[in-house]
């Protein structure tokens, strides 16, 4: 019997590097909540990152972040479903073509 394996990366190869970059306070909103997430966090450089903003808005505001996750992935099973059939399609569409012009000789003379 084959036995299936996953193969797993450390949590740093797998982290968004966006959310390590330093947030701009390039309009109003931002800055307030760079401000805000950098006072409730304190960072000893002083500067506030995507990952702490998104850590904060999960203890103060995690309705919020459920609203994004729950819109993320029904667009993605959304996505899933249509690329199935669409690869479905393709498939049944070859095989139709093959069938239509016969088998092809793939020995090389």
């Amino acid at each position: 019997m084959q036995e299936n394996t996953v193969e797993t990366k450390p949590a740093a190869a797998t982290l968004n590097p966006n959310l390590t970059k330093v947030v701009e306070k390039d309009s109003p909103m931002k800055e307030w909540l760079v401000d805000y997430v950098g006072n409730r966090v304190n960072p000893e450089n002083g500067e506030v990152n995507l990952e702490m903003i998104i850590e904060i808005m999960a203890m103060e505001f995690p309705e919020f972040l459920m609203a994004i996750a729950e819109e993320n992935w029904v667009r993605g099973y959304h996505q899933a479903i249509n690329d199935m059939e669409t690869g479905k399609k393709l498939y049944e569409e070859e095989l139709k073509r093959k069938e239509e012009n016969g088998p092809e000789d793939t020995t090389n003379n």
